[in-house]
């Protein structure tokens, strides 16, 4: 069942579609199927197993909140450790994710691509249908694979409580 809703965002004034549901905390988190900067097939939940996850849904590395936002995931993944992957999921080409990263030193986080069937955007409710991108949202999920924190921002260019979101990592980590 294809779940469309409007009125949730607008993209330059205009109310867009996003595709797929809202994920809410206490669920289990759906695994999907993206690609690494080297085209290589990315299972997020399965090859990150064991693990906590702060997964970001971005629309494009290349805008000035989507580096932003990675830049400071990518400072705060030191004080994190080992035990939390942290994955940044945009639409951007492969090519674009590789490049961005090295240009920013980005060696922390992993960024992803959802650009060939927009799986995860699908099953995390953040793809916008009319423009392919995703809609910023920012998911922890636990070892377990459960979502212990969900938010979704209101307007593309708002950044998510990073503090907040740190806190949930932090806590799952000891849960």
């Amino acid at each position: 069942m294809k779940i469309e809703r409007i009125g949730l965002l607008k993209f330059a004034g205009k109310d867009v579609t996003v595709v797929g549901p809202d994920l809410q905390v206490g669920q289990k988190a759906p695994e999907f199927s993206v690609h690494a900067s080297d085209w290589s097939l990315f299972k997020g939940l399965k090859d990150t197993a064991g693990k906590v996850r702060v997964i970001g849904s971005l629309p494009s590395l290349n805008t000035s909140v989507c580096d932003r936002e990675t830049r400071r995931f990518n400072q705060e993944a030191a004080g994190l450790g080992e035990d939390v992957a942290i994955l940044m999921l945009s639409t951007d080409l492969p090519f674009t994710l590789k490049s961005w990263c090295g240009a920013a030193g980005i060696d922390k986080v992993i960024t992803l691509s959802d650009h060939q069937k927009v799986d995860f955007g699908k099953k995390y409710g953040v793809l916008i249908k009319e423009t392919r991108i995703l809609r910023r949202a920012i998911f922890v999920v636990d070892r377990g694979g459960v979502v212990t924190y969900a938010a979704y921002m209101p307007s593309l260019g708002d950044e998510p409580q990073y503090e907040a979101v740190l806190q949930a990592a932090r806590a799952a980590l000891k849960g």
